[in-house]
């Protein structure tokens, strides 16, 4: 057997998960496509307890440090099956396989597209599902940002510090994101919100030149020309290719107790890829603790062990 755990996932609650888990002398292995998931695109993180700011990426990399340190591995590859033998989890990713004696699924949530004509193909070339990463790229240039959220609006407020112009496109006839960063946003100069409509299709031959809108009560159409396009609308989790081994709910998220157990016994789960509520990086960091302390009893008892208790816990 390779590892005492496998960790599916290095955002908040992966790398929570392999500190304590390391803390607990279990030989650890992360396989993650990359570090920090959602919150390494923050731009700037302001309710990280006891950080009165600091940005996502440094986040994401002082606790990828961190694990390092108490000795858990990392493996960049992308996971695509996980089975269920009598004695342990193989875990085969897009270019080897490993196993262990218990899985810790905390891979996040993945940004949702738009599903419009040209988004796939201007990829890269002007449409951006990340700020924080590509807004430098769109210094001095015009973009519209897609979403009525607290994402969106976090995104047109970092953008607006870079581009010229930008251009929120809200659905909506009101925003659904927080008090404070609508006020924030409504007095930007060089931003322009859009209501009540739709975007329809990405127009551009090797590069982005428009975003086509459609006005979601009438038949009025409108054509913004811009240099890029920040999609916002969202995530989802990718959990397809869980589908039959463990239960998932009508949103495809994992179910997992108050113990962060799955359906299965021996693969716990914990942060945005669950059916917890709050999506926020300090309560994924805390389900990611329970879930090695989880993970570090039930793989004691395999061994006839008395797993160390935990303050106030049961054994």
């Amino acid at each position: 057997m390779n590892y005492d755990l496998i960790i599916i996932g290095a955002g908040p609650a992966g790398l929570t998960a392999a500190v304590y888990a390391r803390r607990r002398e279990l030989k650890v292995l992360i396989i993650a496509k990359s570090v920090g998931g959602q919150m390494a695109l923050a731009h700037e993180v302001e309710n990280w307890p006891g950080t009165q700011s600091i940005s996502g990426f440094e986040l994401a990399n002082n606790l990828k440090t961190q694990a390092e340190t108490w000795g858990a591995e990392f493996v960049s590859a992308e996971v695509l099956q996980i089975e269920k033998t009598a004695a342990e989890f193989v875990i085969k990713t897009d270019g080897a396989q490993y196993s262990s004696e218990a899985v810790i699924l905390g891979f996040g949530l993945t940004p949702k597209d738009l599903g419009v004509p040209g988004e796939k193909e201007l990829i890269g070339k002007g449409v951006s599902y990340c700020a924080t990463c590509d807004g430098p790229f769109f210094r001095n240039k015009k973009v519209a940002v897609v979403g009525d959220g607290n994402s969106a609006l976090e995104a047109v407020e970092y953008l607006a510090k870079l581009a010229t112009q930008v251009y929120l496109i809200i659905k909506a006839k009101e925003f659904r994101g927080e008090s404070i960063l609508v006020k924030t946003i409504k007095g930007l100069s060089n931003v322009e919100v859009v209501c009540c409509y739709t975007a329809t299709e990405i127009s551009g031959t090797t590069k982005v030149e428009a975003l086509q809108l459609a006005h979601i009560e009438s038949a009025d159409k409108r054509e913004l020309v811009v240099d890029g396009v920040f999609v916002e609308i969202g995530q989802a989790p990718k959990t397809g290719w869980l589908k039959g081994l463990v239960d998932l709910n009508e949103r495809g998220e994992i179910i997992a107790d108050k113990l962060t157990q799955t359906s299965v016994e021996g693969i716990f789960a914990a942060g945005d890829c669950t059916d917890v509520g709050f999506k926020q990086m300090v309560i994924a960091a805390g389900e990611g603790a329970k879930a090695a302390l989880s993970a570090y009893k039930y793989i004691a008892a395999k061994a006839g062990k008395v797993a160390m208790p935990d303050w106030g816990g049961k054994k």
